[in-house]
């Protein structure tokens, strides 16, 4: 993607190093929420606060997908910024190093989410933030896998199905990854987009 050595090594990350990254990212984050807001105090309230980051990512992640990475423009900059994040990926969706989100990329744009959280929720949208990074973290596993592995059960089936479709039938239609029936919910799953 770049002529420059090291701007080219910071658009690649092998599963291991993604694991390790956030084997070690997750827990500090858990580290950070237990220290600012103790769940002992609401244990429901902090629980809440994890399953609500969860929800948030999975918009989130329809979103951006649908409405950023499959941004159609003019502009021939915004052409080559979307293209960096997403396009190449369909260009070459088999490419096992480019198939999870870079740490540069996954940890600067978290650190934004966690400051907005921060400003509007205070330390308890540390907690937040830790259902938001685990759905990233679980969503980016899933995409990885979708593309790498075979995945035989009869729900990876359907959502490597629901995410190969979106690859090779119908590139504007199938944006959800991780929690697909947000394609149903916004109708822009294939047999809602075909109607």
């Amino acid at each position: 993607m770049f002529k420059n050595e090291r701007l080219e090594r910071l658009t690649l990350i092998s599963p291991r190093v993604f694991a390790l990254s956030w084997a070690i990212l997750l827990p500090l984050i858990a580290f950070a929420g237990w220290t600012w807001s103790p769940p002992q105090e609401a244990p429901f309230q902090t629980v809440g606060w994890i399953a609500l980051g969860l929800i948030v990512w999975t918009l989130f992640e329809y979103a951006m997908h649908r409405y950023l990475f499959h941004l159609d423009s003019d502009v021939t900059v915004l052409r080559w910024l979307v293209f960096l994040m997403h396009g190449n990926h369909h260009d070459q969706p088999g490419d096992a190093l480019r198939g999870l989100m870079p740490l540069p990329v996954s940890v600067a744009v978290g650190g934004l989410v966690w400051l907005v959280l921060l400003a509007l929720m205070g330390t308890g949208g540390t907690w937040v933030f830790l259902g938001f990074m685990s759905g990233y973290v679980m969503y980016d596993t899933l995409h990885f896998a979708c593309h790498q592995w075979p995945m035989r059960s009869r729900i990876g089936m359907a959502l490597k199905r629901h995410h190969m479709q979106h690859h090779y039938l119908d590139e504007d239609s199938n944006f959800a990854i991780s929690a697909i029936f947000w394609d149903r919910v916004f109708g822009s799953n294939i047999k809602s987009a075909k109607r």
